[in-house]
């Protein structure tokens, strides 16, 4: 693993005791609510969940925050996307001055928005979180996206804002930004999962069928040139990553081990998950799903992850706008959790139990 951080954060994921016993209280909970048993569908396991990884069938929810992860990627030279790299960093302006959509979900749902630059090229943005490693990968279908040791910074840089984070917010989401990352996420996908470009590649930011194909094949050709190997998820996230994308590995890996929430967004923030899962299994405990995307593969990407999301709404902006209104319901979950009547305190009959 070659990242003494990443090595000890994983060990302290897998010592972590998450006990079917808690579980088994707050179902019990539930099934004492004034409710037919379940009729809360997906409410219900959302807030489950989200009570098992803080460790409490009592847990509250108030402070939350959206991290919107940016960088840039070398393989835009290649013709994947119908945008040029600089709107990078114009949507990263567009972001500090309020004007973009995660911006107004966050206001409509009492969201923090952390911006944070882990490698975006060009001047520096005033008001963003100046994590920068790098000004953008390389061309991964030429070359390896960007050194090991590099790919280890942007990891073990997410691990240490997960722990910061942990100690400011009840739950977190992860979104990105970045021109020519759903073809490094599609990459990601295709080494770990064992499929080929054309299996992974999506429209992205719009492309048509002879920009779909030209995709594949960059992803084809990239896979040849690296041959990744997934049993080194370190190696892989160097060779086809992005430092947003290694980042929200980190962060999972980071947020896992201290109890904290995650709810992910769409396509290129759950091939973090893929990356983070690769280093340590257990961490898919912390993650919870928003959406699934328009984006082609999301789907076969979600089944990767043994994931269900909790919406399907077409949305493939990224941003972290799945995730927003992914924590809007998990803390409608909890709100009922904690705040409903019971049977016996409301003085309500239950269902018959007898056979009819």
């Amino acid at each position: 693993m070659n990242s003494p951080l990443i090595h000890r954060t994983c060990e302290q994921i897998a010592a972590l005791p998450f006990p079917g016993a808690l579980r088994s209280r707050v179902e019990a909970r539930w099934a004492g609510l004034t409710k037919p048993v379940g009729s809360l569908g997906q409410l219900e396991e959302a807030g489950t969940r989200y009570a098992c990884i803080r460790n409490s069938a009592e847990p509250h929810l108030e402070t939350k925050a959206v991290y919107v992860f940016c960088a840039d990627h070398g393989v835009v030279a290649e013709g994947v996307s119908r945008y040029p790299q600089s709107v990078t960093m114009e949507m990263m302006r567009n972001f500090v001055r309020g004007g973009a959509a995660i911006n107004v979900l966050c206001q409509m749902h009492g969201v923090e928005a952390v911006i944070v630059d882990m490698g975006a090229a060009g001047e520096k943005v005033e008001d963003v979180l100046d994590c920068r490693l790098a000004n953008g990968t390389a061309n991964f279908a030429r070359t390896a996206a960007m050194p090991r040791v590099l790919a280890a910074s942007a990891v073990e840089t997410g691990i240490e804002l997960a722990k910061e984070a942990a100690g400011r917010f009840d739950i977190v989401g992860l979104g990105e930004m970045g021109i020519g990352n759903s073809t490094a996420a599609a990459a990601l996908l295709a080494a770990f999962a064992g499929l080929s470009g054309r299996e992974v590649a999506g429209r992205g930011t719009g492309l048509d069928e002879t920009g779909v194909e030209r995709k594949a094949r960059v992803i084809d050709a990239a896979l040849a040139l690296h041959r990744p190997r997934p049993e080194d998820p370190l190696g892989v996230l160097a060779a086809l990553g992005g430092l947003e994308i290694a980042a929200i590995a980190g962060f999972l890996l980071g947020a896992a081990a201290h109890r904290l929430p995650v709810m992910l967004d769409g396509f290129i923030s759950c091939a973090g998950a893929v990356v983070a899962r690769a280093f340590c299994p257990d961490v898919m405990r912390a993650c919870l799903f928003s959406h699934e995307s328009a984006e082609m593969a999301h789907r076969r990407m979600l089944a990767f992850l043994e994931a269900r999301p909790l919406l399907a709404l077409d949305l493939r902006l990224g941003e972290g706008t799945g995730a927003v209104l992914g924590m809007h319901l998990v803390e409608t979950g909890i709100r009922l959790l904690t705040g409903m009547a019971t049977f016996d305190s409301a003085g309500v009959s239950r269902a018959d139990s007898a056979s009819p």
